[in-house]
């Protein structure tokens, strides 16, 4: 008795040998055909954590704007999928004169279609929204151009990913939680952020962290993002200035030459300092920023600078370091008016502040005007 045989989607594609290890195809599918072998990786964490996938959520507007379009009389689809094979794909080259010109092969793709339960065979880099429409449209006939390559590897679907979309508006807080995960070399704008997010994540899920599941991530789901008030931009640009500053406390920690950094002691300073902010303004930690400004965007921007004049006298491994901290963080408390009041000098009320450059600016300038005098007096 034979053996059912496996049905297979048989394509003729143009083969462009980049790099031998990655080869791209392109060639085209039909609505129908693309739904069957290609999904969506949707950024996302596991249990322990670990970040799966990379895709934003779906803009439904977006995606039924496009829908309507291919609905219509007159249709043109220019635009390709960007598509991730796996290795299970398999490209035919056609044997015969005339195939082959030196920059492109031409053959035939063999794509499987999975079984029930079964992953399919491809995932799709760039065009998720493109691909949902395309699946809701009645059109499933309609032949779509595909660009794609062979990678099993999530990393490298992750960093395609971000490459492909480094000019288009992608959510900020999806690029900072996909960058810690990326190992390949990025363009320079991605790769000073790279070391921030990573540390951003560490905050998020360091049990001993006073930030521990209050930073909104794209991959939270929505149980974990009603108690997550601070916005993973506003960390990642605190971590980021210090550490770009000649001036910042987190610094000395990173080797500009080789981009190394010393995670271990900068997480202790981040820990410490933090903690120490929460102790000192227990009542205005941990509410939404609409109720504390501390919690704001301006509120932590501003703090982190004043973290760069504090920790540069604490000694993070003494042994009396979180009380240093607390007696240091006390010389600003006056002025602050994280929850009521009036910021003196500003005139603005607490709830006037905004997360512009203006305004993270009069702050820092206030507690940090605040934190010197005080030290001057008391020497």
């Amino acid at each position: 008795m034979k053996r059912p045989t496996r049905k297979v989607i048989e394509r003729r594609a143009i083969r462009v040998i980049q790099t031998p290890e990655h080869p791209l195809f392109m060639f085209a599918l039909s609505a129908k055909e693309l739904q069957a072998v290609a999904e969506v990786s949707r950024v996302s964490r596991d249990s322990e954590g670990k970040l799966l996938g990379y895709q934003r959520p779906k803009v439904k507007q977006h995606v039924r704007n496009i829908t309507e379009y291919l609905n219509g009389e007159e249709v043109i689809f220019p635009n390709s999928i960007i598509l991730a094979l796996s290795s299970a794909v398999v490209f035919k080259k056609v044997r015969g004169p005339r195939v082959d010109d030196g920059w492109a092969e031409a053959g035939t793709l063999h794509i499987p279609l999975p079984k029930p339960g079964q992953p399919r065979p491809a995932w799709i880099v760039d065009g998720q929204q493109r691909a949902l429409a395309l699946a809701q449209c009645q059109r499933q006939d309609l032949l779509v151009p595909v660009n794609a390559f062979i990678a099993d590897e999530v990393d490298l679907q992750r960093d395609q990913f971000l490459r492909v979309n480094s000019t288009k508006p992608l959510p900020r807080g999806l690029i900072t939680e996909l960058l810690p995960e990326v190992g390949t070399l990025l363009p320079p704008n991605l790769a000073v952020r790279r070391a921030p997010a990573a540390l951003c994540d560490l905050l998020n899920r360091d049990p001993a962290s006073p930030f521990k599941g209050l930073i909104r991530r794209n991959s939270m789901d929505a149980e974990a993002r009603r108690s997550a008030i601070v916005t993973d931009s506003a960390v990642v640009t605190m971590i980021k200035d210090s550490l770009g500053n000649l001036t910042g406390c987190l610094f000395p920690y990173r080797n500009v030459v080789t981009q190394e950094t010393d995670f271990d002691s900068i997480r202790k300073m981040l820990i410490l300092f933090w903690t120490a902010v929460k102790e000192v303004f227990p009542e205005s930690w941990g509410r939404q920023p609409s109720r504390s400004r501390l919690m704001h965007g301006a509120g932590i921007c501003a703090m982190g600078h004043l973290m760069d004049k504090v920790m540069s006298n604490i000694d993070i491994n003494g042994a009396h370091a979180l009380r240093l901290v607390k007696t240091e963080l006390l010389r600003v408390q006056p002025v602050c008016r994280w929850t009521e009041g009036h910021w003196e000098e500003s005139g603005l009320a607490w709830n006037q502040i905004q997360n512009t450059s203006q305004h993270i600016r009069l702050l820092s300038n206030v507690l940090i005007r605040a934190y010197t005098s005080s030290r001057r007096t008391a020497a």
